[in-house]
């Protein structure tokens, strides 16, 4: 990155397997699957009844009920992992605090407010126009969690919304991280909610054939790298980083994770949902990403792949890490946790970005679990099954979206 130093200060995390981050590292760690069937949709007549989804999540824990009516459920996941990041980071600004002018927010989201969108056309349907909610539009539209963040979080600076499918939360961060850079903000809180397990959420994706018909052994479907994958889970949920200017962070005193290294983004220019065939252009996002961080092939310690479980992303993904890293590729610890956590899909990158962080802090590579088969288009390390102890200062996530997105992030150790 040009400019100053960004570092990551606070985490905050609800998925699956924790609406906490230490909880959600945990069930990482020890290979835990949070896939399951279904509960909160009818999935009779689909052909996907699994999903990550997220059973006990009460908003009433983190605001009343009254102000949760402006969210949808994606903006709800987002905002709750706002408040844990902040906390975590110990910022909270007053309405008339100064600082607060240098702090700003960069949400990202795949699909934004299908839930609410569902349920509002069918009112307009079945009970007509006059029917439908006040607050339907406002929770639709994608910029709306970062919009909420930023009023109830007194948040003043740069306030924006990325779209770009799976790829989302990953340009977040990175969009956030160069606004610190060139100056512009302070403190930053980045990252992305996505909540898409609905009836057209999941009849759209199952329909599409992208996801995983092994509705009898949820906890094994997603198996990336597997020879015998069929298809990807869907998850929800979100994660937040708060990214702050180094000097600003040190000032204050503030714990510091990790740092924000590299940044690199491509387009596959090639179709609206496979990648391009030999991932060109996923291997210029990571070779992007090497050159904005100024690293050698040989000095990256971990990959956390994008690794969805399809049959199309996971050898390519494989082979554009093979031509970015040259023979390194062989001795580069690689996992997905989309075995554990599902796809988030434009919170996904979020998610990853921040199992680098922990992975970093504690010398720790979690597992790609499922991993049984090997499949011999896919010839990598992905740290199968079990999670292994290894001291790494960097790490690097990708994030791949429909219409050909590539977006790689480089963090590092928080500098000493």
């Amino acid at each position: 990155m040009n400019g100053r130093r960004v570092v990551i200060t606070g985490l905050g995390t609800v998925t699956a397997l924790g609406e906490n981050v230490e909880t959600f590292w945990h069930n990482i760690r020890h290979g835990k699957s949070g896939v399951s069937r279904i509960d909160r949709i009818d999935v009779s007549d689909i052909t996907t009844k699994i999903a990550a989804e997220i059973k006990d999540f009460e908003i009433t824990d983190y605001m009343s009920r009254r102000d949760a009516r402006r969210l949808d459920r994606s903006s709800q996941y987002f905002w709750a992992a706002t408040q844990q990041a902040l906390q975590d980071a110990g910022i909270a600004y007053d309405e008339d605090d100064p600082e607060a002018l240098r702090a700003g927010v960069v949400a990202g989201t795949g699909i934004g407010g299908v839930e609410t969108m569902e349920e509002q056309i069918g009112v307009l349907i079945e009970r007509g126009p006059s029917r439908i909610s006040p607050f339907g539009i406002v929770k639709i539209i994608s910029n709306m969690a970062g919009g909420v963040v930023s009023i109830d979080f007194n948040l003043y600076g740069p306030n924006s919304t990325v779209v770009t499918a799976c790829a989302a939360s990953a340009n977040a961060i990175g969009d956030a991280a160069g606004l610190i850079a060139r100056g512009v903000a302070d403190v930053m809180v980045a990252g992305g909610g996505e909540a898409s397990i609905t009836r057209f959420g999941v009849s759209g994706f199952a329909s599409a054939r992208a996801l995983s018909r092994n509705n009898d052994d949820p906890e094994g479907a997603s198996r990336p790298f597997d020879l015998n994958r069929d298809g990807f889970i869907m998850g929800e949920g979100a994660a937040v980083l708060i990214l702050e200017d180094l000097d600003h962070a040190t000032q204050r005193g503030a714990s510091i994770y990790g740092e924000f290294l590299g940044y690199g983004m491509s387009a596959d220019g090639y179709h609206i949902t496979l990648p391009r065939p030999g991932g060109a252009g996923a291997a210029r996002s990571m070779e992007a990403a090497l050159r904005d961080a100024g690293m050698r092939p040989d000095e990256l310690g971990y990959i956390n792949a994008h690794g969805t479980s399809t049959l199309a992303n996971d050898k390519t993904e494989t082979t554009a890490i093979k031509t970015t890293f040259g023979d390194a590729a062989f001795d580069i610890p690689i996992s997905s946790t989309k075995s554990m956590t599902g796809h988030l899909l434009g919170a996904a990158g979020a998610v990853e970005s921040l199992v680098c962080l922990l992975a970093i802090r504690d010398g720790v590579i979690p597992p790609t679990i499922n991993y049984e088969v090997p499949d011999p288009e896919c010839d990598l390390d992905y740290v199968p099954n079990e999670a292994r102890e290894v001291s790494i200062t960097t790490a690097m996530t990708n994030s791949f979206g429909f219409g050909g997105h590539n977006v790689s992030l480089i963090f590092g150790a928080a500098p000493g």
